[in-house]
């Protein structure tokens, strides 16, 4: 990059490079602890691009996703991965009655209805975003880091329960017992990202997102 003129950088990172936050919301003065192979590989990244930064090679933005969800609102760009890991299209293929019930990971957890509440951000707030961050480094900014979220989470029987506002369907789930490494609540502290990017979620409540991957994901599993 550096030899072809290229400056600044984009990089999408996560909020998997905390690890397991002592505070919530998490600012991004949370110490970096990952507990994941990814969290600890996109750590990685982050302090290469630190270092390059230091002495001028590149100019950088880490945004640190929380949990990247949803589809254009057209329909025509979403995520299909195999094997699917990710809760809401799995919640969606279970409600459609495709490869059976959704796998439940713990229902004994700290938190209002026992399950995992992770913070949901949709992927055209995403998209601004990153427009923001480009501006700033083309505009001479050095180093940008950012938490993008919401600031609140929905918990996984939340999710279920837009699930089925949304498509009129039930999604049947079994549960089974935690992940490691799986903390009982993530959520974003976006008063840095407002400041710097100008960054405020517009399409990221849970009933949006779930409705604009469902119209996604219906004509491909020829609903």
């Amino acid at each position: 990059m550096e030899r072809a003129g290229v400056k600044p950088l984009v990089f999408s990172s996560t909020c998997a490079v905390y690890g397991e936050p002592k505070t919530l919301p998490i600012t991004e003065r949370e110490p970096c602890k990952p507990v994941s192979v990814y969290g600890r590989t996109k750590r990685a990244v982050e302090q290469l691009l630190a270092d390059t930064a230091r002495v001028g090679a590149v100019r950088y933005a880490a945004l640190r996703y929380f949990n990247a969800a949803g589809a254009s609102p057209d329909g025509e760009i979403g995520e299909e991965h195999d094997p699917e890991t990710h809760l809401i299209p799995n919640a969606l293929k279970a409600a459609a009655g495709i490869g059976g019930a959704m796998r439940l990971f713990g229902t004994d957890y700290d938190t209002r209805d026992g399950t995992c509440i992770r913070d949901y951000v949709h992927v055209m707030d995403l998209a601004d975003a990153h427009l923001a961050a480009l501006d700033r480094l083309l505009g001479g900014e050095r180093e940008i880091i950012a938490n993008l979220g919401t600031g609140h989470g929905a918990s996984v029987l939340e999710v279920l329960q837009a699930v089925k506002a949304v498509t009129g369907r039930e999604a049947p789930y079994e549960v089974f017992k935690r992940r490691d490494g799986d903390a009982p609540v993530l959520s974003a502290d976006l008063s840095h990202a407002k400041a710097v990017l100008g960054f405020s979620p517009k399409r990221s409540d849970i009933e949006t997102i779930i409705a604009d991957a469902w119209r996604f994901h219906k004509p491909r599993w020829g609903l």
